[in-house]
């Protein structure tokens, strides 16, 4: 309860604070590319339960019809305005709606599309699933440059599903046991530390 108190709290004075901003993203979304100002997609849920993610819209329109579901590093279909967002991780933000509307937390495992859920080991896949995902968690700090990765690799589907998928399983096990407030707050702490300074990814190693 009072992670869920904490989550409603929190995302909705931020949600309150930052509506000038989410207006200036949303005027800039519309005038660099044609198409809605949010992408929604289906994840996966606490207890298995699907649900609509928020972000703000960072590829063409038509994005889903022109390529594959993972984003490889330099990907063409991103707009010039999604460049700058997915940088600064700004994206990301719409996701406070769905904190508000309890379908997330502020920290929990990152929520995966339903063809990557499948892959789960029965056992693992309850035990991450016991807590609702979250827009940030220890694995995004750890895999910033997820796409630059996949971009290097030769097989970037492969590599996902062979390991990165596994790596990001491991750590939302690992979060789901230990999870606390105290933890939560050490969490946040360390994503705005990691997008205002740019900390490199190992010096973020240890904070749960």
């Amino acid at each position: 309860m009072p992670k869920r108190i904490f989550d409603l709290v929190l995302s909705a004075l931020a949600l309150v604070l930052l509506a000038p901003l989410f207006a200036v993203i949303a005027l800039a979304i519309r005038w660099d590319s044609a198409g809605p100002v949010l992408f929604r997609q289906e994840r996966v849920g606490r207890g298995g339960r699907p649900f609509r993610i928020h972000k703000f819209r960072t590829m063409g329109a038509d994005a889903p019809l022109q390529g594959p579901a993972l984003t490889i590093g330099h990907d063409p279909r991103i707009t010039r305005v999604g460049a700058w967002l997915r940088r600064t991780k700004l994206d990301e933000l719409p996701q406070l709606i769905d904190v508000l509307r309890g379908d997330m937390s502020l920290v929990g495992p990152r929520p995966e599309v339903p063809q990557y859920v499948a892959l789960y080991p029965a056992d693992l896949r309850a035990r991450v699933l016991s807590v609702r995902p979250g827009i940030t968690d220890p694995v995004s700090l750890k895999l910033a440059d997820e796409a630059s990765v996949l971009a290097a690799a030769a097989d970037p589907e492969r590599t996902y599903r062979e390991e990165l998928l596994p790596a990001k399983l491991r750590e939302a096990v690992a979060y789901a046991e230990q999870a606390s407030l105290w933890s939560d707050l050490r969490i946040i702490a360390a994503t705005v530390r990691t997008l205002w300074f740019k900390r490199p990814a190992d010096e973020v190693r240890h904070i749960r």
